[in-house]
């Protein structure tokens, strides 16, 4: 007597029954978790419409680009030494897989050989701006750190520490703090580990 249930062929084969598809999404939609009703209206000849998910809104900065002389001290250091500036906001970005004088180090180097380290740093304000979900004000990243390097630079200096980071006291710092019970902000894309 033969069986035409697949559930039995399989118990007595490693291999696929013959009606089975050999990959998901070709001949059978993917498991998406969303029910599949009785009028099949979110799949359509067994291919996986697309779900739009609701994007989430980019936030403004806390501070303006030209806001500098809310933190006077840190103004002055960025204007006079912007390595240290870009080490500690380039160590907070990269969640410590790099180091304050490591990364200050590279923009100096950088800065010596080629005159533009704000090629280098405009990289970390797109990274910083993704992981916080910051707008891209007042024009591209680039540009901005192409036309007004020590604005920038302090304008991420300062979200940073808005946000409740220490900047003094570097990633490990910050995350010993967080450990200890101290709320830090949320990273989108990850917490407080190294990467």
């Amino acid at each position: 007597m033969k069986s035409s249930n697949p559930n039995d062929f399989q118990k007595f084969s490693s291999s696929p029954p013959p009606s089975a598809p050999l990959y998901v999404g070709v001949n059978q939609p993917m498991a998406t978790g969303v029910p599949v009703s009785s009028t099949d209206h979110f799949y359509s000849n067994n291919t996986h419409a697309p779900i739009h998910h609701q994007p989430k809104s980019e936030v403004p900065w806390s501070t303006g680009l030209c806001d500098c002389f809310d933190d006077v001290p840190n103004c002055c250091m960025t204007c006079w030494c912007p390595c240290v500036t870009f080490g500690r906001v380039a160590e907070i970005v990269d969640r410590g897989s790099t180091s304050c004088a490591v990364s200050g180090a590279i923009y100096t180097l950088i800065a010596v050989v080629t005159g533009c380290a704000c090629c280098f740093s405009c990289c970390y304000r797109s990274k910083m701006r993704h992981q916080y979900m910051l707008q891209e004000n007042p024009c591209g990243d680039c540009l901005v750190h192409c036309c007004c390097e020590s604005c920038a630079l302090c304008q991420e200096y300062r979200e940073l520490k808005n946000r409740g980071v220490d900047m003094t006291i570097g990633w490990q710092g910050n995350a010993e703090r967080q450990n200890r019970g101290m709320e830090l902000p949320p990273v989108f894309g990850g917490g407080m580990s190294r990467s």
